[in-house]
């Protein structure tokens, strides 16, 4: 009789095996346990589970965590083929999440002509010129990266900074944040835009007091005017931009995301669905994800039929799509921004609600009875509150809501700040923003000193019952999440820190951070019994960090540096041999 060898016996049998060995040789008998593949020993483990928090070494097996414990405990999960990596004490954690990116834009900002760099508006014109030389020809030349503090008082650019460089070439640039293009003479003329043109539903262009003539900047839905104007990415290029922000983030320590607001045609597919899918089946999706479908304000609740059919293509595939985008309002410092009072020295100008409240209400009431997620923007504290005025309705007629949740909360009225918690809905903040910097400037002159006093309040909606999720909006901020943490425990500027804190009393702890940006994030993402936190059973998504940030002071945080990432229990960032400590069984 030919027994197979112990590589095709299966593990339980291996694990039985061990004990009758054991036991005939007078040794005492463990219960059994499933050998693993890995076990990280050695180490701080922080879980950001409660029941317990703290541990220094954990089994893997499959890419699932086996067990939790000490040192000690891990040694009955040793097998013949096991790996044992000795962390030499350094942190491991959970992998951080982000509940808020733009992966294919992201991508697309940066391949293309991007102003990131650029610090002055100097600094943007030898870069557009520099473009111009690198693509001959006629065409458009379009990118990205523009920050509007660059423009005070309201951010908004002007088409002669633009002709300085060509006024033979129509040029699109949209600003960081997406919500304005800068455009030059020649792109206004292509496109038709005269002192005449209307402004859109739900955008505005930017015109000379004086003349009334077009200046350069398109807020909002007036950037449509000139959408035709640019280059369509390819197939192939919004598969790369995934790919690209698959690695980048996980270089970060990142491996689960929320992509915050994808394509859907009206018959229901989604060329950044396709592309997920495609990317996915090759194995080069190292991270979980989760999509929103964009909700497209200039159309109403025929678009629901489409979104159904798209989220059950994505289930097909595998893919999480359970989620929809919607656009309550603008920005602040361009005044498009939906607030309660006015703006400081605007007369009546609230900002405007890119949606009707009905309509908000009756779309998220509809979409939730097939357990779609509502995911709102809304900077303004007055699209703040119909946004929880929509989730109240809701969760009336349904019974729940779908863990909603609001992004970006820029100002929240001390009234609204406590209907979080009572609503369920998960407040989503970008970590970096919540400090001073240039553009918060702009925002403090926009909205006035009382305003300013309700700028991201985190612990207001803590306090009460409320739950935070951490997404860094990227490309518009950076996406990483130590920076994100040493702010959040701050309020001051990572990249300027001897400025003064944000409205420190609104700094939360460390650990409270820590969940933000993963456990919470998980659960946004209707992941949290997959990936978030060290337990056992969940996937082996974690990060060995170089240094503890819980020992470092709090403006030392965003020094930590990624050393290993793991995803579903493989590295796709870092190796072990970097850490100098492996260890044979």
């Amino acid at each position: 009789m030919i027994l197979p060898s112990r590589n095709f016996l299966p593990k339980a049998a291996v694990a039985l095996g061990a004990m009758l060995l054991a036991s005939c040789a007078g040794q005492a008998v463990q219960s059994p346990a499933e050998t693993a593949d890995l076990i990280l020993t050695n180490a701080r483990v922080y879980t950001v589970e409660t029941a317990q928090p703290w541990a220094e070494a954990v089994a893997i097996d499959n890419g699932k965590i086996v067990a939790v414990g000490s040192a000690k405990d891990m040694l009955r999960y040793r097998g013949t083929d096991t790996r044992t990596v000795d962390l030499g004490g350094r942190l491991l954690m959970p992998a951080f999440g982000d509940a808020h990116v733009h992966p294919v834009f992201g991508g697309m900002a940066y391949t293309r002509c991007s102003l990131h760099d650029g610090k002055t508006v100097e600094d943007y014109q030898k870069i557009v010129a520099r473009c111009v030389a690198a693509s001959p020809g006629d065409g458009p030349i379009y990118g990205v990266g523009w920050q509007d503090a660059l423009f005070p008082p309201k951010g908004v650019p002007r088409k002669e900074l633009l002709d300085a460089v060509t006024t033979k070439r129509a040029l699109i640039f949209e600003s960081v944040g997406g919500h304005s293009y800068w455009v030059n003479s020649k792109a206004l003329q292509i496109a038709g835009i005269t002192k005449g043109t209307p402004d859109p539903a739900n955008g505005h262009i930017d015109r000379d007091p004086a003349t009334g003539e077009p200046v350069g900047g398109l807020q909002e839905a007036a950037m449509t005017l000139v959408g035709d104007l640019i280059p369509k990415p390819t197939a192939e290029e919004v598969q790369k931009s995934i790919v690209y922000v698959a690695h980048h983030f996980n270089s970060l320590g990142i491996t689960n995301w929320h992509d915050a607001g994808i394509d859907l045609a009206a018959d229901g597919t989604s060329e950044t669905l396709a592309a997920y899918h495609a990317v996915k089946d090759r194995g080069e999706l190292s991270a979980h994800v989760s999509l929103a479908f964009k909700w497209e304000n200039e159309r109403g609740l025929e678009q629901i039929p489409a979104i159904r059919v798209a989220s059950e293509r994505a289930a097909a595939w595998g893919i999480s799509a359970k989620s929809v985008k919607f656009y309550a309002d603008g920005v602040i410092p361009q005044q498009t921004a939906a607030m309660i009072a006015p703006y400081e020295h605007a007369g009546d100008h609230r900002g405007p609600l890119q949606i009707k409240p009905e309509t908000l209400a009756q779309a998220i009431t509809t979409l939730g009875k097939d357990g779609f997620q509502p995911h709102v923007h809304a900077i303004g504290d007055r699209a703040v509150r119909v946004a929880l005025d929509a989730f109240a309705a809701a969760k009336n007629s349904n019974g729940t809501a779908n863990r909603p949740m609001i992004s970006h909360l820029n100002v929240v009225d001390p009234a609204d700040q406590p209907r979080f918690g009572e609503l369920g809905v998960i407040a989503q903040f970008q970590p970096t923003w919540s400090s001073n910097y240039p553009y918060m400037d702009l925002t403090k002159q926009a909205i006035g000193p009382v305003r300013s006093g309700y700028i991201y309040p985190s612990h207001g909606i803590l306090a009460p019952g409320g739950m935070i999720a951490y997404g860094a909006d990227w490309p518009v901020a950076t996406a990483n999440p130590l920076f994100g943490l040493q702010v959040a425990v701050t309020r001051v500027n990572y990249e300027e820190p001897a400025t003064p804190p944000l409205l420190p009393k609104e700094a939360i702890t460390l650990e409270q951070a820590i969940r933000a940006h993963t456990l919470n994030v998980a659960y946004a993402n209707g992941m949290e019994t997959l990936t978030g936190s060290i337990a056992p059973g969940k996937s082996a998504d974690l990060v060995v960090l170089d240094r503890n940030i819980f020992t470092l002071a709090p403006l030392e945080i965003g020094k930590a540096k990624v050393m290993v990432t793991l995803f579903e229990g493989r590295p796709v960032f870092g190796n072990w041999s970097s850490l100098g400590a492996a260890k044979a069984p």
